[in-house]
């Protein structure tokens, strides 16, 4: 039986006409530790929307909730740029449907089989292939998290 990996097409967010932001973009790289008065090295400025989303009609945002994917950087309440647009491969945190709940994952192909695996120790894989409806719906493609 071949498992197919479907993308759940969600509705579009509704796009508010938001003028662009621009916010201060210094152009030194600071070593950890070190002090600089980084105002004498700004010199342009970075929209974060151009720098975290590449497919704006196809990215949306969501919160993590959850401790499976703690040692791949994401923890619970870390919100996720998630882009729609980008195949489903192997080695790419997925948001998944399967048999209507939702998981966050990373898509593995294990003895030549597709499962989804967490990265934390005591989360065991998801066999893909005992899942009757399995719906991609959308790569994790920043996290972002406070300090």
């Amino acid at each position: 039986m071949a498992l197919a990996l479907n993308f759940q097409r969600i509705p579009r967010p509704l796009h508010a006409s938001r003028p662009q932001q621009i916010l201060p973009l210094v152009s030194e790289r600071v070593p950890a530790g070190f002090p600089s008065p980084a105002d004498d090295y700004v010199e342009m400025g970075i929209d974060l929307n151009e720098q975290l989303i590449r497919h704006p009609g196809s990215t949306f945002f969501l919160k993590v909730s959850g401790e499976s994917m703690t040692e791949a950087g994401i923890h619970d309440g870390d919100l996720l740029v998630v882009d729609r647009s980008l195949d489903p491969r192997p080695g790419r945190v997925v948001v998944a449907v399967l048999d209507g709940a939702f998981t966050l994952k990373r898509l593995a192909r294990h003895h030549g089989r597709l499962r989804l695996e967490a990265a934390h120790p005591d989360y065991p894989p998801l066999e893909l292939q005992h899942c009757s409806d399995v719906q991609i719906w959308g790569i994790a493609i920043y996290v972002i998290h406070p300090l």
